[in-house]
């Protein structure tokens, strides 16, 4: 997998948790960078264990898979974009309103970096059956996610919803590329 590849995947990972961050700065008062760093940090390390979660499952039944592997990430990656494009394209509830006072505790982070990690997890099964170092894609779905979360509360109060729900649209783009890709390179036989 090619270092832009890795890094577009990192960023692609990161959209729902930037879009979660733009949501959760909006609802903050006046949040400071401190705040923001502390979620992006929550955000990120959550963003970083799941894919590895996800590679050591996929590395179970590689043996199994090895002559689908290409489909199984092109399935995967395609329904993981086509469902992050899905959820930018919904429009969001009004009526929801959560306290502001409950946007900055560490659990309601840990179990929101959580829900926006599992696509994270479902992308490391994929990775299993390719050729990648998952350390190092791991380490940049982490620090694209820190870097997102971070930027994405500091510009919630800006910003508010108007970029949150496209964030996600282009993350499940970028998704579908890499899919359709890795699937092109293998029917092809350039990997």
């Amino acid at each position: 997998m090619s270092p832009l590849s890795i890094v577009l995947i990192g960023f692609a990972m990161s959209t729902d948790a930037f879009a979660a961050a733009i949501g959760k700065g909006a609802a903050m008062r006046r949040p400071v960078f401190r705040d923001a760093l502390r979620a992006g940090l929550i955000f990120g390390v959550i963003e970083a264990i799941t894919p590895v979660i996800g590679w050591l499952i996929g590395r179970a039944a590689v043996d199994y898979v090895a002559a689908y592997d290409h489909w199984i990430a092109f399935g995967l990656l395609g329904a993981l974009g086509l469902h992050m494009i899905i959820n930018g394209l919904r429009p969001e509830d009004p009526d929801i309103d959560e306290d502001p006072s409950r946007h900055r505790g560490f659990w309601h982070l840990a179990v929101t970096g959580f829900a926006t990690s599992i696509d994270a997890m479902a992308v490391g099964i994929g990775l299993a059956f390719l050729e990648v170092n998952i350390a190092v894609m791991a380490l940049i779905i982490g620090l694209c996610t820190l870097t997102m979360v971070t930027l994405g509360i500091m510009l919630g109060r800006v910003l508010g919803s108007l970029i949150g729900k496209r964030a996600e649209i282009v993350g499940g783009v970028i998704l579908l590329i890499i899919g359709a890709t890795i699937l092109y390179e293998h029917l092809s036989g350039a990997a």
